[in-house]
């Protein structure tokens, strides 16, 4: 199911069929700080087998954000950004709304993510830092 948010010339998707990968995968390969080099194979991959939001002005793609969930239990937003340039505006602050706003992110018990420099934007929507963290484990790839 496509849902879809509009606000003045913006609109919000989550019908990828829609979305400019080249501005995607030239962002978070080039520009985000969590996926350098990343390949376009992988970031059309992550986006097909995630819930994928895509943030316009008219037609043109300004924004990104996904979450990887189950729609039961949980959820991990990831690759939330707004293009430079196109930030400030409180456009990064709406895509997260309808992210969150989506019905299959509805009555989850927990939803998670990780950023080194928007605690506050996050914060504003109730995401705290894990009480327990020691709780917390992480498997990531060999170098």
């Amino acid at each position: 199911m496509v849902a879809e948010w509009s606000r003045d010339e913006y609109c919000v998707t989550t019908d990828i069929r829609t979305f400019d990968f080249d501005i995607v995968h030239r962002y978070l390969s080039e520009v985000a700080y969590w996926s350098p080099g990343i390949s376009r194979e992988k970031v059309e991959r992550a986006a097909a087998h995630s819930l994928a939001f895509g943030l316009f002005h008219r037609d043109e793609q300004i924004g990104y954000a996904r979450a990887i969930t189950d729609t039961v239990s949980f959820a991990y937003l990831a690759d939330v950004f707004v293009l430079p340039g196109r930030q400030r505006d409180g456009l990064g602050t709406w895509l997260v709304e309808c992210l969150l706003a989506h019905p299959d992110l509805q009555g989850l018990r927990k939803m998670m993510l990780t950023t080194t420099s928007a605690h506050a934007l996050y914060a504003r929507f109730g995401f705290v830092v894990p009480a327990q963290p020691e709780k917390l484990m992480e498997k990531l790839a060999p170098e």
